[in-house]
């Protein structure tokens, strides 16, 4: 089977908060034999630096220092790293205009900066930005979070996305051997069996493929059944989509997408099609 990402993108700001995603970005650059592209995204204001040129100043140098140690923790690692500071007034904007340049196939990053209000329901304000416009998937990473090694955990309706989804994940499960965990969540149980007979298929699928694949149809909220879900499989990463509104581009995240990232401790691949 062929390699499902062969471009890797970690965008980072190289704070405390970002430990997580530099850490699981440097792992599977390891596992993968990849080289790492890195973007540092810089707030930049021409006019407010042309008034105060000490504080731009100031800013490039912390980069600077950033950047020198970035590279040394990826050498150290035996990762070859591809560094660019990109400055703009929007530091999501930089990250995804990085990530088409480079034609990545997914974007890395933290899953918060500093705590704020419903800090524990939401994710950042910059990468809730990131996701919802990425021309590519994004892996949201929280803090403490490590290389998956238990279980895949996929989540998905019964639609021509779900069935990408699903497949995605079954390549994820795959190349990394192991089990699949799929869940479907409808509202209501008079509308089980059309979704019954999707998870029974992809199942098949699965099984087809060599993996070790389970499944349910649970009913309920979608987000609270997806992280029991994820709960009661022991799962240690989350592969789900965005729920993006096509007639609005991605001009909203979707609500279940947002909970589950923002509630969940370990990693959620967010996928875009």
């Amino acid at each position: 089977m062929a390699q499902l990402f062969t471009r890797l993108l970690l965008a980072t700001e190289h704070s405390e908060f970002d430990t997580g995603a530099e850490a699981m970005a440097f792992a599977l650059a390891q596992r993968c034999q990849l080289p790492l592209a890195t973007v540092l995204p810089l707030v930049s204001n021409p006019e407010y630096e042309a008034i105060a040129p000490q504080i731009a100043a100031r800013a490039e140098q912390e980069a600077a220092t950033k950047i020198a140690d970035l590279r040394r923790q990826a050498q150290a690692v035996g990762v070859s790293i591809d560094l660019r500071l990109r400055r703009g007034e929007e530091p999501y904007q930089e990250i995804v205009d990085e990530a088409r340049a480079q034609g990545s196939d997914v974007i890395i990053i933290r899953r918060r900066g500093k705590r704020g209000l419903l800090a524990n329901l939401l994710v950042g304000e910059m990468v809730s930005k990131v996701v919802t416009h990425a021309p590519c998937h994004v892996l949201i990473v929280p803090r403490e979070a490590h290389l998956w090694q238990q279980r895949v955990l996929v989540a998905a309706e019964a639609t021509p996305t779900g069935r990408q989804i699903v497949a995605t994940a079954m390549a994820v499960a795959a190349q990394c051997a192991l089990p699949l965990q799929l869940v479907s969540v409808v509202p209501d149980a008079g509308l089980r069996p059309p979704v019954d007979a999707f998870v029974a298929e992809m199942l098949v699928q699965a099984r087809a493929l060599g993996l070790v694949a389970q499944g349910e149809v649970r009913v309920g909220k979608p987000y609270t059944e997806i992280l029991a879900a994820r709960a009661a499989s022991q799962a240690d990463l989350i592969v789900m989509g965005s729920r993006g509104e096509p007639a609005i581009g991605r001009a909203l995240l979707g609500g279940v997408a947002q909970k589950v990232m923002g509630l969940s401790e370990h990693p959620v691949l967010v996928l875009h099609f």
